[in-house]
This record gives structure tokens, C-alpha cells and sequence, in this order.
């Protein structure tokens, strides 16, 4: 690659995408049923490593851990046991049935079963697991560019995660949507959020928005390459018309969200310049319009 950002054309890649977003689901799903609840839903997302993505180290009962990672450069899935036992296998075409039985297999072969609600969320017209022979592409060489972009994102959120001191959350990847995502937290309660997410019960929003928040993440679906996106919730009076930050940059009415498209990014004289901009900018929108007692809560960026 000529820059560290890659190309995303959604066009070309959407199959593998849709495809490699339930895989993660799958994965995402078991981190989920491992793991106690942290709030707003911390214990579900899995998070970039240098060769791919991780559930980090879950755990297996007294005396066992065990992670599952993907590996994007190799293109192969490994069950790793704090114990020793480890199994993999490649990643490549198959149905999500497919991987579904074949991860289910390896966690069998380790002594690590674990039950899952085996159907996607956040998805319209979601097919369980297991009768998923519909998506089966995997493009190889999109997949390792899809991770170097989040290599980027990481990079960047986590500089923007500095100038502050309050509650916030860590960069990590929920696969609801295969969002990359890191959220401010004013330190006020919420009102219970309304829902409507597919396939998520009322009680998974009001754990993920019990608290006033500013949320900004990397969405490789609405836009030609994907999407840079920020939001409030509760969204304060004021919030849509404040500024955006960089050219490109602007509110969505049907997404309710401020957005930069990726391209913007990707195409910049100085790109991490551009999307600190579009961050910061869009956390001071929600800041200013609901209040936050931003003397408390930020320090000058490192």
C-alpha cells in the first residue's frame, strides 16, 4: 500500500463484509456468554491486535483462560488455552453454518462448549447460525486491508481519547455492525433510551445508554468506503446545527448522526489532522449543547 490508509470500496468488498461481520458475531457472541456483564455491554467486543482481532483472555473456570483470535495476515482463527491445548483452523470461503460448526468444533475439541443465542443482531431479516448458507465470501487480501484501517482508526481514537478524564470507554470493536467505537461519558444519567436495534431486546439499550454519552467510531457500511461517525444520546437542544469540524463533514437526519465519510480521511495532505478535527469537534458540539462540566473532565491532548 501506497498510504497506511487503505482503499475501502464497499462496492467490491460488501459480500466478504457482510460474511466476515457475522463471523464475528459468532465470536462476539461467545466472548458475550464467557464473560460477567461490564457496563454498557464492555464485556462483548473484541479488540484490534497487531495481527488481526481478539476477544482477549476469556475465562474457562479456576485455574483456565482461553482467547480466541483471527489472525488477518494468515487468515487463520486460533483457540489459544492458557493451559497449552490450542486449536485452529483457516479462514477462507464457507457459510457462516459452516464456521459456526467448525468454531463450536474446536471449542468441543478444547473442553470449552459454550452455549450462545445463535442468531445475529442488529441485523433486518437475521438467519440463525446454523441454517446460514447465504454468506460464505471471504476475500483474503480485503479482510487485511478492512484490519489496517482499523490499525489507523485505533491509532487516532486512542490520541483522541487523551484529552480527557473522565469515564470513557476503551477503542474496541462491536460486532453488531463491525464498528470501531470509543465513548465520552458526561457522568450523568440518561433516560431510558427507546430502542429499536433488530434483534435487541429493550434491555440491551438501556445498559449500553444508561448514562449520558458522546460516541464516535469507524463504520465501514454508509458511505462509498464507509463512514467516520459521532453522536449524543440523549441528544441535547442545539446538537444537529452546531459545527462538524473538516470539509465533508456533517449531520445526518436519517442516520441522526454527524458524519465524515472515510475517503475524506483517507485522502487528506495529513489525515490524522483531519479526523482529530471531525472528533473533537463533534464531542464539543454535545459538550456545549448538554453542558458537560468540561473543566472537569478534559486536559490538553497528548
Amino acid at each position: 500500500m501506497t498510504s497506511p490508509w487503505p482503499e475501502m470500496p464497499l462496492a467490491k468488498w460488501q459480500p466478504t463484509k457482510d460474511t466476515f461481520l457475522l463471523w464475528t458475531q459468532v465470536i462476539g457472541k461467545i466472548r458475550l456468554a464467557r464473560e460477567p456483564l461490564l457496563n454498557h455491554w464492555w464485556n462483548a467486543p473484541l479488540y484490534v491486535t497487531g495481527r488481526g482481532l481478539s476477544t482477549s483472555l476469556m475465562p474457562a473456570g479456576p485455574g483456565r483462560g482461553f482467547s480466541i483470535d483471527l489472525d488477518l495476515l494468515d487468515h487463520r482463527l486460533e483457540v489459544t488455552t492458557t493451559t497449552g491445548p490450542r486449536a485452529a483452523m483457516e479462514l477462507e470461503p464457507m457459510t457462516v453454518a459452516d464456521f459456526y460448526a467448525r468454531l463450536a468444533g474446536l471449542l468441543d475439541q478444547l473442553d470449552l462448549t459454550t452455549e450462545i443465542w445463535p442468531v445475529p443482531v442488529e441485523l433486518p431479516d437475521a438467519i440463525p447460525f446454523a441454517e446460514d448458507t447465504t454468506h460464505s465470501d471471504y476475500d483474503p487480501e480485503t479482510v487485511t486491508r478492512f484490519w489496517h484501517s482499523l490499525v489507523e482508526a485505533q491509532r487516532v481514537f486512542a490520541t483522541f481519547r487523551t484529552g480527557f478524564v473522565g469515564k470513557s470507554s476503551p477503542v474496541h470493536l462491536f460486532w453488531g455492525a463491525l464498528d470501531l467505537a470509543t465513548t465520552r461519558f458526561s457522568g450523568r444519567t440518561a433516560p431510558p433510551h427507546p430502542g429499536g436495534a433488530h434483534n435487541c431486546g429493550p434491555h440491551v439499550m438501556h445498559e449500553a445508554y444508561s448514562h449520558e454519552v458522546s460516541s464516535a467510531g469507524y463504520w465501514p457500511g454508509g458511505a462509498e468506503e464507509g463512514i467516520f461517525y459521532s453522536y449524543a444520546y440523549p441528544e441535547p437542544a442545539g446538537y444537529r446545527t452546531m459545527p462538524a469540524g473538516p470539509a465533508g463533514a456533517r449531520f445526518d437526519e436519517e442516520l441522526g448522526e454527524f458524519v465524515l465519510p472515510y475517503a475524506a480521511v483517507r485522502t487528506a495532505v495529513d489525515p490524522d489532522a483531519v479526523l482529530l478535527d471531525f472528533l473533537q469537534k463533534t464531542y464539543e458540539a454535545a459538550a456545549v449543547a448538554a453542558g458537560w462540566d468540561r473543566a472537569a473532565l478534559e486536559r490538553p491532548r497528548s
